[in-house]
């Protein structure tokens, strides 16, 4: 029989066994045989290193910061623009905002390909029947995050977000045998805290505005809204921000499992989730939403269509500029590191609330900010530390095999 060196698994870079191997036994054999492995993987890892313009140790802020604050700033106006398009006081069509928001976000991302700024997979019927499920999802993702932020304002928004990581990190404990260590499961902790402290600084605020209001004469001729529809409009908004987590969590959890049967990279996905949204979109706008004239008057009054109309191809144009800056920072700088900008980029977001909406300024909202940016810290220092363990871990055995 002939001696076989160990491949190299495509996803980690470590040695691993053949199929159907069996152990070698001449130990001298094996250490020359090994020691060939190592430098040809050395090798290989310096050409993609080369390749993929992966940052060594050499790299430098001053080329980390253009990426950073570009994804940053992308992620903030997404918000704010999104906020803006459904703060108007009748606003209703949620399916036909997302839906424009997709034809634009495919129409620049088709103009990008063309111009060979970018490169993805063309369509395949066989491909998009895999992923339509992952479509559906995001589809219910992205209507239940607008009903949230059409009720709740941006921080609360954001705090609340925190609560998907948890239901993400047990989700993977469950179905894909993850784990859950003492300073993740304390991160959360720091998470539920601050979710429940937005969420009493909120209605709090709501109540003291309201109160206020009844001691003017002028806002009652203008017909307050009872209490009851003040806290029925609140509450609605917390069940759609639930909605929005679980269906988050479902999205991210099962496209872990889908992607393998596709083999997408990140603009094939971008490309698909869009492309395949429009038609169910388009359908949910048709069937529940009220296409009449006075009704779509109501959504774009004509004095401030032009303005939402250009708002809402600016969102789609930004679902593709936070795209190509996660990848950005990602490439220029590490994973680990973005993970950190995600962390520390929830308090800019939550603070472009209070500057463009005017949401309260209180000291239980900004104790709820602080400390949800805190264990957004935490939470990204905690996974640093638990791909580390997992990587010495996997770096701790070689196996030696033979072909039987």
């Amino acid at each position: 029989m002939s001696a076989t060196p160990p491949t190299r698994n495509s996803n980690s870079g470590i040695l691993s066994p053949r199929v159907g191997a069996q152990p070698y036994f001449n130990a001298g054999d094996v250490d020359s045989k090994l020691e060939r492995e190592r430098e040809r993987l050395r090798a290989e890892d310096l050409v993609d290193l080369k390749k993929g313009g992966v940052p060594t140790e050499t790299s430098t802020w001053s080329t980390a910061a253009l990426p950073i604050l570009s994804y940053c700033c992308a992620s903030i106006l997404m918000t704010v623009v999104n906020k803006f398009v459904v703060s108007g006081a009748h606003f209703s069509m949620n399916f036909l905002l997302l839906a424009l928001q997709s034809i634009f976000c495919i129409l620049c991302v088709v103009i990008s390909k063309r111009l060979g700024l970018i490169s993805f997979r063309d369509f395949d019927l066989e491909d998009a029947k895999k992923w339509f499920p992952i479509s559906f999802l995001l589809v219910c993702v992205i209507y239940t995050g607008s009903k949230s932020l059409q009720f709740l304002s941006i921080p609360v928004y954001t705090i609340f977000k925190n609560l998907t990581i948890i239901l993400i990190a047990y989700g993977e404990v469950i179905w894909f045998g993850g784990a859950v260590t003492r300073l993740t499961l304390g991160s959360f902790i720091l998470m539920v805290i601050s979710s429940i402290i937005a969420a009493w600084s909120d209605i709090s605020s709501t109540l003291t505005v309201w109160s206020n209001a009844l001691a003017d004469p002028a806002a009652i001729a203008a017909h307050l809204p009872p209490m009851s529809h003040v806290m029925g409009t609140l509450n609605a908004g917390y069940v759609w921000m639930l909605l929005n987590c679980c269906a988050t969590a479902a999205y991210v959890l099962t496209m872990r499992k889908r992607i393998k049967l596709t083999n997408f990279k990140d603009w094939d996905s971008m490309f698909y989730n869009n492309l395949l949204s429009i038609p169910v979109l388009a359908l949910f706008s048709f069937l529940v939403e009220d296409w009449g004239s006075e009704n779509l008057n109501r959504n774009f009054p004509p004095e401030t269509r032009n303005i939402l109309l250009s708002a809402i191809a600016f969102s789609g144009a930004a679902a593709v500029f936070i795209s190509y800056t996660t990848a950005w920072c990602v490439r220029t700088t590490s994973s680990t590191t973005y993970s950190m900008v995600g962390a520390l980029n929830k308090l800019p977001v939550a603070a472009s609330g209070m500057i463009f909406f005017g949401n309260p300024v209180t000291p239980g909202s900004v104790s709820a900010v602080g400390l949800g940016f805190i264990a957004g810290i935490v939470y990204a220092v905690a996974k640093n530390n638990q791909v580390k363990a997992e990587k010495a871990r996997a770096g701790t055995s070689l196996p030696m095999y033979r072909k039987a």
